[in-house]
């Protein structure tokens, strides 16, 4: 199966119908000599010089065994106005991506300063993520909205790409907003940043 056929059985998957593509530009594939050799580490570096925000994916439960899905995600963008898209990218070996497909829904949480903790708490694989968490369920989706956030974006999936050894997650925004319009958590060359900092 292509990337094409993967990602069509992605969005079959999650019971939704798929948009209709855009036509796509001729494309070609890049030849092993063609390859520029890039170090793992290098890139790494060299991209982490790109500051950016910090979110939480959350889902509600996909089904009665299962508690909701969360994780920190830094690989977040705006993508459409017309219609408001948001897309976020996720790893392929993602324990958690399966349950938030299989819900079909998401809020963005955007993390404000000062949520460290939090974001580290949704980073690690296996525990229970939400233990202690203040959430309430977000208006669209039933996702947890996590508590003191700069913002949240309630979203339904709308589309899965792959992207490398990433999946491409767009979501249509169904409803958002912002409780404290307060600085947001950054992170920036391996580590969390504020403005000004």
């Amino acid at each position: 199966m292509g990337h094409a056929g993967a990602a069509a059985a992605a969005v079959r998957y999650l019971g939704h119908r798929p948009v209709e593509p855009l036509p796509r530009p001729e494309l070609r594939c890049v030849r092993e000599d063609e390859r520029a050799p890039v170090d793992r580490a290098e890139f790494r570096r060299v991209l982490g010089s790109f500051a950016s925000g910090v979110t939480v994916i959350t889902a509600p439960a996909a089904d009665a065994e299962d508690g909701p899905a969360g994780f920190a995600c830094q690989s977040f963008a705006s993508l459409s106005l017309d219609p408001p898209l948001v897309c976020f990218m996720v790893g392929r070996t993602s324990t958690t991506w399966p349950r938030i497909a299989r819900a079909g829904v998401f809020c963005v949480n955007v993390l404000s300063a000062g949520q460290d903790e939090l974001c580290r708490a949704f980073a690690v694989s296996g525990a229970d993520k939400f233990a202690g968490v203040a959430y309430d369920p977000a208006p669209a989706s039933g996702s947890p909205r996590l508590a003191g956030t700069a913002a949240w974006i309630d979203c339904t999936v709308h589309a899965v790409h792959t992207g490398g050894d990433h999946l491409i997650v767009v979501g249509r925004v169904d409803a958002l907003g912002t409780e404290d319009p307060g600085e947001p958590l950054l992170f920036h060359r391996g580590r969390f940043a504020r403005l000004g900092s």
